[in-house]
């Protein structure tokens, strides 16, 4: 891994971490949405200033360099926590919809009254 892409690493870091602690402080996200974002911003530090483990688990899985063993994890958590905010979505869409449905039985049934 090369010296520049090391200190872009360790820089996307510290800008991942310092953003999460500026929403959280200003109530903009929940702290239940941060964890995720912390915890990839620390496997990105560490990433970054142990290159050893990306190039062990790059050599583990037979992965020619470590830039692209990077680059695979990144993509690889993003997918996944991609796919969790869309059951978490669909999950919220179908609670609104029972929602609108409670609410317009409600509503027909204080008309009949």
């Amino acid at each position: 891994m090369t010296p520049v892409f090391r200190c872009v690493l360790i820089l996307v870091s510290f800008c991942t971490l310092f953003g999460i602690v500026k929403k959280v402080r200003n109530a903009k996200i929940q702290i239940e949405n941060t964890i995720f974002w912390i915890i990839f911003g620390f496997l990105l530090l560490l990433l970054s200033i142990f290159p050893q483990i990306a190039s062990f688990a790059a050599d583990i899985l037979g992965i020619y360099s470590t830039t692209n063993f990077i680059f695979l994890f990144i993509i690889f958590v993003l997918l996944i926590h991609q796919f969790l905010v869309s059951v978490k979505c669909s999950q919220l869409e179908n609670k609104i919809d029972e929602l609108v449905q409670e609410l317009a039985v409600d509503k027909k049934i204080d008309k009949e009254k």
